[in-house]
């Protein structure tokens, strides 16, 4: 197998800013690669996408808010449990794989590390996350196209884009013939208004996202949510 993806360096991983045509071989190299803890990669229909894993200051903030949401919601819905693994490499070996910037499971029967055993979660031996969700600050072209169809083709319920320059959120539940359609209420997190989520993103034009995730919480407790 002649490798097209070269991965002797950091410097040769960062020039792969758009998807490549790869095998799954070609993703196993870069992904056990020392600088795999920077990069988050992708591969589906056989091609690769590696984003560099250093994020700036929108990215990070955005991303950061959306996890103090999801805690906001649960811990105002304690009859559920949640476990949120953002970021972390999702794996159906030898077809696909991604790396999120948000992985939400519902449930107590959410990924577990165990000794000895790979890092990463293998769909082959655990259940697909409930809601996953990308922070698009550069990447809102591929988040709406190739991301959306890869995560729709592993079977992941309901998927959410966040638009950093557009201050919105554009949410998809998956439907029985296999394809994404966008929804204004969220179905995992239990008839959450996703017009909500973006009224508080809107909030970081003048707030900290500390004081947004309040805000939040405060429309949770008010609207009865």
């Amino acid at each position: 197998m002649i490798s097209s993806i070269p991965v002797e360096s950091e410097s040769q991983i960062s020039l792969i800013p758009e998807w490549k045509p790869a095998t799954w071989d070609d993703y196993l190299s870069v992904r056990d690669a020392p600088t795999i803890e920077r990069v988050k990669l992708f591969f589906y229909n056989n091609q690769l996408l590696a984003e560099m894993g250093g994020e700036g200051i929108n990215h990070s903030k955005f991303a950061d808010l959306l996890i103090m949401l999801f805690f906001v919601w649960f811990q105002q819905h304690p009859d559920q449990i949640f476990s949120s693994f953002s970021r972390c490499q999702i794996e159906k070996p030898n077809t696909k794989a991604g790396a999120p910037d948000l992985v939400l499971y519902i449930g107590d029967d959410y990924p577990r590390w165990g000794e000895g055993e790979r890092r990463y979660i293998n769909l082959e031996y655990h259940r697909v996350p409930n809601l996953v969700g990308e922070v698009a600050d550069t990447t809102l072209a591929t988040d709406l196209d190739e991301k959306k169809h890869l995560y729709a083709e592993l079977g992941i319920p309901e998927y959410w884009v966040i638009d950093v320059k557009g201050k919105r959120v554009i949410a998809f539940s998956l439907q029985e013939n296999g394809t994404y359609q966008e929804i204004d209420i969220s179905v995992a997190l239990s008839n959450l208004p996703i017009k909500l989520v973006e009224q508080t993103i809107s909030k970081l034009e003048q707030e900290s996202n500390v004081r947004a995730a309040n805000w939040f919480a405060d429309q949770i407790t008010i609207y009865k949510l």
